[in-house]
Parts: structure tokens; sequence; C-alpha cells
């Protein structure tokens, strides 16, 4: 089994928490895993896509963090990325989990949910299997 990993680099400091987080969560489950690094959350469709059309990947885990400024635009991010994430899933017929936290959190809640990486890592491993078995 292999997994694509896209990680968004913004935030870097939480971001690279998360991807050794996500990185170690698919050692445990004995997945390989081929990352793909954008620069931000907004970016992550794309890389998810290029991921989900390769025929050795069997799932594709996207981690970043969107976290709350002085505008909406941590809400406007969020949105267009888990709705676009959400059509290359149907449209490449392949998991494509979301370990994006946020909008409207802070750095300290984002902190706090570093661990959601591993959670998206685990999510495409058991769509995988669950698939499988429905006869995919």
């Amino acid at each position: 089994m292999k997994i694509g990993v896209v990680r968004a680099k913004y935030n870097e400091g939480i971001t690279e928490k998360m991807l050794e987080s996500a990185l170690s969560k698919a050692e445990d489950l004995d997945v390989e895993a081929q990352t793909l690094e954008v620069p931000g959350a907004y970016d992550t469709p794309l890389a998810a896509d290029r991921l989900a059309r390769k025929s050795d990947i069997d799932a594709v885990a996207v981690i970043g963090a969107v976290i709350k400024g002085d505008t909406d635009h941590d809400e406007v991010i969020g949105h267009a990325a888990a709705t676009k994430l959400s059509e290359i899933s149907l449209e490449r017929d392949i998991p494509v989990t979301m370990g994006v936290t946020g909008p409207g959190m802070t750095a300290p809640e984002a902190k706090d949910r570093v661990d959601y990486a591993a959670q998206a890592v685990e999510s495409a491993v058991e769509m995988i299997e669950n698939l499988s078995d429905a006869g995919q």
C-alpha cells in the first residue's frame, strides 16, 4: 500500500511537526508514503490531484494548518481547499483525506492539533481497506 502525503508549508513550524506525525503513522501502519510539499493550503488540491493520478498511489492525505488572521481570508482558503479536495477524490475515484486544520483556529490551537495529520493517514488507509472490501 502506498499513499501520497501533501504538506502545505505555510505555518511551517506547525506543518513540519504535522508531517513528522503523518510519516510516523505511515511507518507504524507499514505504508509507503510519497511526500509532496506546496506553499500553502490553497495549493494542495493541484498536488493532491497529481498524486491521485499516479497508478502506484492508493490514497492521498493532505495536511496543513490554516490559522485565523485579522480578516476572513482563512475561511476562504479553508473552504476552497476542502471543496476542491473532495471533488478530486470523487473525480479520481481515490481517497483524499483532510488533515488540514482550521479555519478559525489560533496558533496555539493549531499546535494542539498536529496529530490530525496522523489521523489523515490513518483515514486514508482505512478508506483503502474499506473500498477494497466493497469491491473497488
